[in-house]
């Protein structure tokens, strides 16, 4: 089945099996890899992705029923001129990363809260909840609230 997709703002005309998984189209057709598949029960949130600017289990999503929509991955998290996000800094300086796994997934939610919640930084209750959407075997949640709530304020500072 022939489908348009617009993943990280690039346009790209894919033909896929109707059974096929976003997940698998991002990874396998389009090498974005930093879409990881965990539990693939749509549990775990390491394949968060953003579509049409909402979070999105990409194990759980048909390609297909992404026709004509805007999903944004990891990789398109940077901005521009290849400048960092303030989430990506933000887990960096607030060692919110062990091993990584879990790690796209929870900067691609926490995108979305902040692209719909610019006074996410103070709402400990809504962070808990971006948090909470997501697993992390490593780290104990702690240092993502951190990050989250720093890049918030960063976020906060820059736009007002």
């Amino acid at each position: 089945m022939k489908i348009t997709l617009t993943v990280n703002g690039t346009a790209h005309r894919l033909d896929v099996e109707p059974r096929r998984l976003l997940a698998d189209v991002l990874r396998d057709d389009l090498g974005l890899t930093g879409t990881h598949l965990g539990c693939e029960h749509g549990i775990c949130g390491a394949c968060t992705v953003l579509m049409d600017g909402e979070p999105a289990r990409a194990c759980l999503v048909l390609a297909v029923q992404c026709d004509g929509s805007s999903v944004r991955t990891v990789e398109g998290l940077a901005g521009p001129d290849g400048e960092p996000h303030p989430l990506q800094r933000a887990f960096s300086a607030e060692h919110a990363l062990q091993c990584g796994f879990c790690t796209p997934g929870f900067l691609m939610v926490a995108a979305g809260a902040l692209d719909t919640d610019p006074d996410l930084a103070d709402r400990p209750e809504a962070i808990a909840g971006v948090v909470g959407s997501n697993i992390c075997r490593c780290t104990g949640y702690e240092p993502i609230r951190r990050a989250i709530t720093r890049a918030a304020q960063e976020q906060r500072e820059t736009i007002g």
